[in-house]
Protein backbone atom coordinates (compact mmCIF):
# COMPACT_ATOMS: atom_id res chain seq x y z
CA UNK A 1 0.00 0.00 0.00
CA UNK A 2 1.59 3.64 -0.84
CA UNK A 3 1.54 6.49 1.82
CA UNK A 4 -0.19 9.04 1.54
CA UNK A 5 2.16 12.08 1.07
CA UNK A 6 2.75 14.60 3.85
CA UNK A 7 0.55 17.99 3.51
CA UNK A 8 -1.09 16.86 0.25
CA UNK A 9 -4.93 16.08 2.48
CA UNK A 10 -4.33 19.29 3.94
CA UNK A 11 -3.90 20.89 0.13
CA UNK A 12 -6.97 18.94 -1.30
CA UNK A 13 -9.23 20.25 1.60
CA UNK A 14 -8.01 23.81 1.72
CA UNK A 15 -7.46 24.13 -2.00
CA UNK A 16 -10.36 22.30 -3.48
CA UNK A 17 -13.13 24.99 -3.13
CA UNK A 18 -10.95 27.53 -5.28
CA UNK A 19 -9.74 24.61 -7.97
CA UNK A 20 -13.57 23.54 -8.38
CA UNK A 21 -14.21 26.83 -9.15
CA UNK A 22 -11.51 26.82 -12.08
CA UNK A 23 -12.58 23.87 -13.11
CA UNK A 24 -16.13 24.82 -13.55
CA UNK A 25 -15.39 28.05 -15.63
CA UNK A 26 -12.79 25.87 -17.90
CA UNK A 27 -15.80 23.04 -18.55
CA UNK A 28 -18.97 25.20 -18.04
CA UNK A 29 -20.77 22.30 -16.49
CA UNK A 30 -20.56 20.87 -12.51
CA UNK A 31 -19.74 16.97 -13.34
CA UNK A 32 -16.91 17.30 -15.26
CA UNK A 33 -15.46 20.23 -13.27
CA UNK A 34 -15.26 17.41 -10.18
CA UNK A 35 -13.68 15.01 -12.51
CA UNK A 36 -11.60 17.15 -14.31
CA UNK A 37 -9.93 18.64 -10.11
CA UNK A 38 -10.08 14.59 -9.54
CA UNK A 39 -8.27 13.83 -12.47
CA UNK A 40 -5.54 17.01 -11.90
CA UNK A 41 -5.36 15.83 -8.12
CA UNK A 42 -4.76 12.21 -9.36
CA UNK A 43 -1.68 13.24 -11.50
CA UNK A 44 -0.49 15.72 -8.94
CA UNK A 45 0.01 13.28 -6.25
CA UNK A 46 3.14 11.29 -7.70
CA UNK A 47 4.66 14.62 -7.46
CA UNK A 48 3.75 15.77 -4.40
CA UNK A 49 7.43 15.50 -2.90
CA UNK A 50 8.98 18.05 -5.54
CA UNK A 51 6.52 20.15 -5.95
CA UNK A 52 4.90 20.85 -2.28
CA UNK A 53 7.35 23.28 -1.06
CA UNK A 54 7.24 25.35 -4.29
CA UNK A 55 3.85 26.35 -5.95
CA UNK A 56 1.13 23.36 -5.99
CA UNK A 57 -1.92 25.47 -6.56
CA UNK A 58 0.21 26.56 -9.60
CA UNK A 59 0.82 23.05 -10.93
CA UNK A 60 -2.51 21.66 -9.82
CA UNK A 61 -4.16 25.08 -12.07
CA UNK A 62 -1.60 23.32 -15.09
CA UNK A 63 -2.30 20.11 -15.13
CA UNK A 64 -6.07 21.13 -15.28
CA UNK A 65 -5.55 23.26 -18.39
CA UNK A 66 -3.51 20.63 -20.04
CA UNK A 67 -6.10 18.24 -19.08
CA UNK A 68 -8.87 20.12 -20.32
CA UNK A 69 -7.37 21.09 -23.56
CA UNK A 70 -6.94 17.61 -24.15
CA UNK A 71 -10.71 16.48 -23.69
CA UNK A 72 -11.71 19.30 -25.66
CA UNK A 73 -9.77 18.06 -28.40
CA UNK A 74 -11.43 14.90 -28.31
CA UNK A 75 -15.05 15.81 -27.09
CA UNK A 76 -18.20 15.30 -29.07
CA UNK A 77 -20.07 17.86 -29.87
CA UNK A 78 -23.10 16.84 -31.47
CA UNK A 79 -25.56 17.13 -28.67
CA UNK A 80 -26.57 20.32 -27.53
CA UNK A 81 -29.30 21.09 -25.17
CA UNK A 82 -32.29 22.16 -26.00
CA UNK A 83 -33.82 23.66 -23.12
CA UNK A 84 -33.77 27.52 -22.42
CA UNK A 85 -32.33 27.47 -19.04
CA UNK A 86 -32.22 31.48 -19.00
CA UNK A 87 -36.14 31.16 -19.48
CA UNK A 88 -36.60 28.28 -16.77
CA UNK A 89 -34.73 30.19 -14.63
CA UNK A 90 -36.84 33.31 -15.03
CA UNK A 91 -40.07 31.11 -14.32
CA UNK A 92 -38.76 29.79 -10.92
CA UNK A 93 -37.88 33.19 -10.09
CA UNK A 94 -41.13 34.26 -10.53
CA UNK A 95 -42.91 32.06 -8.12
CA UNK A 96 -40.89 33.51 -5.13
CA UNK A 97 -41.98 37.12 -6.25
CA UNK A 98 -43.86 37.73 -2.67
CA UNK A 99 -40.24 37.43 -0.68
CA UNK A 100 -37.85 40.61 -1.20
CA UNK A 101 -35.65 40.41 -3.90
CA UNK A 102 -32.65 40.60 -1.52
CA UNK A 103 -33.47 37.36 0.06
CA UNK A 104 -34.27 35.70 -3.47
CA UNK A 105 -31.83 32.75 -3.53
CA UNK A 106 -32.20 32.68 -7.37
CA UNK A 107 -31.48 36.47 -7.81
CA UNK A 108 -28.75 36.77 -10.38
CA UNK A 109 -29.47 33.01 -11.91
CA UNK A 110 -30.38 34.57 -15.17
CA UNK A 111 -26.99 36.20 -15.67
CA UNK A 112 -24.87 33.44 -14.20
CA UNK A 113 -26.24 31.35 -16.36
CA UNK A 114 -26.07 33.57 -19.76
CA UNK A 115 -22.19 34.02 -18.38
CA UNK A 116 -21.92 30.58 -18.02
CA UNK A 117 -23.27 30.05 -21.80
CA UNK A 118 -21.42 32.73 -23.06
CA UNK A 119 -18.09 31.18 -21.53
CA UNK A 120 -18.93 28.07 -22.88
CA UNK A 121 -18.70 29.18 -26.70
CA UNK A 122 -15.63 30.34 -26.61
CA UNK A 123 -12.67 28.37 -28.12
CA UNK A 124 -11.01 26.31 -25.45
CA UNK A 125 -7.56 28.49 -25.59
CA UNK A 126 -10.18 32.25 -25.06
CA UNK A 127 -11.85 30.31 -22.14
CA UNK A 128 -8.44 29.28 -20.45
CA UNK A 129 -7.17 32.60 -20.96
CA UNK A 130 -10.39 34.64 -19.15
CA UNK A 131 -10.50 32.68 -16.72
CA UNK A 132 -7.16 32.14 -15.51
CA UNK A 133 -6.55 35.97 -16.00
CA UNK A 134 -10.23 37.15 -14.70
CA UNK A 135 -11.92 34.77 -12.30
CA UNK A 136 -7.81 33.30 -11.01
CA UNK A 137 -7.03 36.33 -10.79
CA UNK A 138 -3.68 35.43 -12.33
CA UNK A 139 -1.15 37.83 -13.81
CA UNK A 140 -0.37 37.29 -18.16
CA UNK A 141 2.86 35.86 -16.92
CA UNK A 142 1.33 33.49 -14.53
CA UNK A 143 -1.17 32.59 -16.81
CA UNK A 144 1.09 31.69 -19.89
CA UNK A 145 3.68 29.63 -17.63
CA UNK A 146 0.29 27.76 -16.99
CA UNK A 147 -0.72 27.04 -20.41
CA UNK A 148 2.69 26.85 -21.82
CA UNK A 149 2.65 29.58 -24.46
CA UNK A 150 4.06 33.15 -25.22
CA UNK A 151 2.58 36.41 -22.81
CA UNK A 152 1.56 37.72 -26.16
CA UNK A 153 -0.87 34.76 -26.51
CA UNK A 154 -2.35 35.31 -23.22
CA UNK A 155 -2.80 38.86 -24.34
CA UNK A 156 -4.67 38.22 -27.92
CA UNK A 157 -6.55 35.11 -26.45
CA UNK A 158 -7.83 37.03 -23.35
CA UNK A 159 -8.88 39.98 -25.75
CA UNK A 160 -10.24 37.96 -28.07
CA UNK A 161 -12.85 36.41 -25.44
CA UNK A 162 -13.66 39.35 -23.67
CA UNK A 163 -14.69 40.72 -27.13
CA UNK A 164 -17.10 37.76 -27.30
CA UNK A 165 -18.09 37.36 -24.30
CA UNK A 166 -19.22 41.16 -24.55
CA UNK A 167 -21.27 40.43 -27.63
CA UNK A 168 -22.59 37.34 -26.79
CA UNK A 169 -23.81 39.22 -23.15
CA UNK A 170 -25.01 42.38 -25.13
CA UNK A 171 -26.66 39.74 -27.95
CA UNK A 172 -28.99 38.13 -25.16
CA UNK A 173 -29.97 41.82 -23.69
CA UNK A 174 -30.95 42.93 -26.88
CA UNK A 175 -33.10 39.35 -27.48
CA UNK A 176 -34.70 39.54 -24.10
CA UNK A 177 -35.78 43.63 -24.73
CA UNK A 178 -37.22 42.15 -27.67
CA UNK A 179 -39.17 39.13 -25.53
Amino acid sequence: MVREPDGFREFVTDRSPALLRTAWMLTGDAHRAEDLLQTALTRTWPHWSRIREQHPEAYVRKVMVRTNASWWSRRWRGERPTEDLTAAAARSGDASSTRAEAADPQQGIPERIDLARALRALPVRQRQCVVLRHFDDLSVAETARLMGCSEGTVKSQTAKGLASLRTAIEREEREEKVR
